[in-house]
């Protein structure tokens, strides 16, 4: 989807959303702005949130700063509402529940989270779609965007997500990356108000997960 103010863009698996160490050279900014110079858009890159490199799925992005603010600034409200597919190892101990346990960075780490008392506020509501081959698809829903929160969570509900080198047990023969897509925004538009709905269905390579096979 693209209009005068705003982009919906399908963030592959693998692809950065912003320059950094290990990926400089292709990120989805530098996609997008080389789209908009080759088609003479006069447009910026201002995403309004991000998705982990390993995360794949629906993202929108802002054409301008004012569009940005205003959708940054509905973050995390009812006016701005993201929904997760997930799989993950084993089985939560409930259909649906919410985990709401504190998150901060780990000491020893620049990159790996964890939960810890001192930590700010997380929440993820999950709801079991399916369950097999030793697996369960899940819904899920965040009402806090904290760093990795979604792998976070399922690790600490003794669920890691299937292939989280960082959280639970990497498997390249079974999928190269965290089993996590953004599967749907549903947000208010920043200029005419409208409700803006973007869906995507489950990727190959996490389907497969669901049958043993591979994607």
């Amino acid at each position: 989807y693209e209009d005068d103010d705003l982009l919906g863009a399908d963030k592959p698996a693998g692809l950065a959303v912003h320059p950094g160490v290990g990926h400089w050279a292709d990120t989805l900014g530098g996609r997008l702005l080389a789209y908009y110079d080759s088609r003479q858009i006069p447009a910026d890159f201002h995403p309004v949130h991000r998705l982990d490199k390993g995360t794949s799925g629906a993202m929108v992005v802002a054409k301008h700063a004012y569009a940005q603010d205003k959708l940054r600034r509905r973050l995390h409200t009812p006016a701005f509402s993201r929904a997760y597919l997930a799989v993950c190892d084993g089985a939560p101990p409930r259909e649906q529940g919410c985990i709401n346990l504190p998150i901060a960075r780990a000491a020893d780490s620049m990159i790996r989270q964890e939960i810890r008392a001192d930590g700010a506020p997380a929440c993820t509501e999950y709801q079991v779609l399916r369950q097999c081959a030793g697996r369960t698809l899940l819904r899920l829903h965040l009402t806090t965007g904290r760093t990795h929160q979604i792998r976070v969570h399922m690790a600490a509900l003794g669920c890691p997500l299937t292939g989280d080198f960082l959280y639970g047990t990497e498997n390249q023969a079974l999928i190269s990356r965290p089993a996590l897509h953004a599967h749907m925004l549903s947000f208010l538009h920043p200029i005419t108000g409208r409700t803006m709905l973007f869906a995507l269905p489950l990727p190959e390579d996490m389907a497969a997960l669901l049958t043993g096979g591979k994607p």
